[in-house]
């Protein structure tokens, strides 16, 4: 068999693998949306009981991603697992996994990505680029590498949303780190923060989406502006790719990976974070390639053949947060003024409920003009607000 074309049935039997997804968010959200195009059921596990996915996925239960018993019992009738968060009962899933469960990613990648003191040595341990940095366990030792800062002081599992990370520019910020075990990372002056979406399925075959440029809100660390394509060289642009692909072969892994990294002035390429999973950074897939991340996600851990990765139309993409000050019934102004805009497309999660900086949606901007998508977006960085 051609490793490169494997053969597929001729037959697309929709019902032949019953899919479970741990975590009912916003990705599995939009996962679902896609798989609904194929006849693909997906049964979700979700601990709030009005999660974005509820209303959409074929199954519904509540109760908790990190508890063992729950999570094993979830599996007992499902053929394929995946997941749409980290954090997860790993125990569970790899108790699923030796029962005969296909779980992609599989549990001893989840392992790995959920602890970023592991997820950092890994790249150490397999010659991937990246910043130095120390393990930490506690405030005082902070203080005892203090000749170590500039640094980003990352708590080892359970950020997410630029929660678990503060930059500790000098021993001043010290207070400001985390008493818990962590890693310190050291702060690498960089001119572009890019990532790339790789996907690879059981056949080996792998894909890398086009590298997009990520411009953050420096209060919230949140993704603020989402650019596709990144305005790289073509041999940054290779490069990123080279090692986005190293990086999901190294481990392995089957499913989708988002590759983060740091672009230095001099060129080179550090890798920040990785996620297995949808990420934030290819939410403009769904309206500006040729295959969403999403339907790349079901497509990877079903053993389907794997999409197109490439543009259709350049675009930006930005998140939809909770503003400051609000909490309760969610309610949008601008709204309607953005959607009479040309290349707007709004997607929003499902929330009910909206508090402060809480992701509620967001809008791509997909044009033909990178710059006049770009102008548009900012402007509806203004005008569009989620309140109560």
């Amino acid at each position: 068999m051609n490793e490169a074309n494997p053969v597929y049935s001729d037959v697309f039997d929709t019902q032949k693998k019953k899919l479970g997804l741990l975590g009912g968010g916003q990705l599995g959200r939009m996962m679902i949306q896609e798989a609904i195009s194929y006849n693909i059921d997906v049964h979700v596990l979700d601990g709030d009981p009005n999660a974005p996915c509820k209303s959409i996925a074929t199954s519904f239960r509540e109760g908790s991603i990190t508890d063992y018993a729950t999570v094993l019992d979830f599996g007992q009738d499902k053929d394929v697992l995946t997941v749409e968060i980290e954090n997860v009962n790993i125990e569970a899933l790899e108790a699923l996994e030796q029962q005969g469960k296909k779980v992609f990613p599989q549990p001893r990648v989840l392992r790995i990505i959920k602890d970023k003191g592991l997820q950092k040595q890994f790249y150490l341990d397999h010659h991937l680029p990246t910043a130095p940095f120390i393990l930490v366990n506690n405030m005082d030792e902070l203080r005892e590498n203090r000749d170590f800062l500039p640094a980003a002081n990352k708590i080892r599992t359970g950020g997410y949303d630029g929660k678990g990370v503060v930059l500790l520019r000098s021993e001043t910020d010290i207070p400001n780190g985390f008493d818990a075990p962590g890693i310190l990372e050291k702060f690498v002056p960089f001119s572009k923060e890019l990532s790339v979406i790789v996907v690879r399925n059981e056949r080996n075959e792998t894909v890398a989406y086009p590298v997009v440029e990520c411009e953050f809100n420096p209060q919230l660390n949140l993704v603020e502006f989402l650019f596709a394509p990144a305005a790289i060289s073509p041999e940054t642009e290779a490069r990123a790719k080279e090692i986005a692909i190293d990086v999901i072969n190294q481990l392995d892994m089957i499913g989708i990976l988002a590759v983060e990294f740091f672009l230095l002035e001099s060129g080179e390429l550090l890798i920040n974070e990785i996620a297995p999973r949808p990420h934030n950074s290819g939410h403009h897939t769904i309206e500006c390639n040729y295959t969403s991340q999403f339907e790349q996600h079901f497509r990877s851990v079903l053993d389907l053949p794997l999409g197109a990765p490439g543009i259709v139309l350049p675009g930006v993409m930005i998140n939809l947060l909770g503003e400051a000050g609000y909490h309760g019934d969610a309610k949008y102004l601008g709204m309607t003024e953005a959607m009479q805009q040309e290349g707007v497309y709004v997607h929003l999660y499902g929330k009910k409920q909206t508090k402060p900086f809480r992701k509620m949606g967001h809008i791509t901007v997909a044009l033909p003009d990178i710059d006049r998508a770009k102008k548009i977006a900012r402007q509806l960085l203004q005008t569009v607000k989620v309140i109560s």
